[in-house]
């Protein structure tokens, strides 16, 4: 369990793993502070947004919707591989998932099937939403699933964290899908050799 980055050190991960980050206005202070603990913090959790279109994409992020007020993430992934940095903080982006995938996630073990949404997840996973219509058709430019790369592996190199501490939300919480696309074990597996 691990403390979360100040917004500096974010930005200086993402970075340093050779990403193009985007600050959009605000994000440093934009969370969901008061609703819920942000910390400690285990993991990072991937999605996808239903989204299309970069611009409208980060905007939904950052404000959210009616019922689901933003962040929705700490940042966006769009197709062109750029991370916009949308919130920093506790961020409406993992929702109640499966207590034994967190324990599984802090022991960096295989996932188990989760079952359950017993445990909050908004305090201790780094969300990274990714634009992509989900619907199976709608393609992973190489550029976009190399940002994806990176960014999970960032967070993880800063917490000395392996690949197991990446998982999909469709891997945290009961009816999800996301990310649909790619498996969820390749994506670990190009973790594990960027942080050789």
């Amino acid at each position: 369990m691990a403390p979360p980055m100040s917004a500096d050190q974010f930005l200086s991960a993402l970075r340093a793993e050779g990403l193009h980050v985007v600050e959009v206005d605000g994000w440093r202070t934009h969370n969901r502070a008061g609703h819920g603990a942000w910390g400690p913090l285990n993991g990072v959790m991937i999605h996808h947004t239903v989204t299309r279109g970069s611009d409208a994409t980060v905007r939904i992020c950052y404000d959210g919707y009616e019922g689901l007020p933003g962040p929705l993430c700490h940042g966006v992934i769009t197709k062109d591989g750029t991370v916009h940095l949308v919130g920093n903080g506790r961020a409406n982006h993992a929702g109640a998932g499966d207590g034994d995938v967190l324990r599984a996630v802090v022991a960096e073990k295989r996932l188990p099937v989760c079952d359950e949404a017993d445990t909050d997840g908004n305090g201790r996973f780094y969300g990274f939403e990714c634009e992509n219509l989900g619907d199976g058709d709608d393609p992973w430019p190489q550029v976009q699933l190399e940002a994806i790369e990176k960014a999970a592996a960032a967070v993880c190199r800063h917490y000395g964290w392996s690949e197991r501490s990446v998982v999909g939300h469709r891997e945290w919480q009961p009816g999800k899908v996301d990310p649909r696309g790619f498996g969820m074990d390749w994506l670990r597996e190009r973790v594990h050799e960027r942080l050789k």
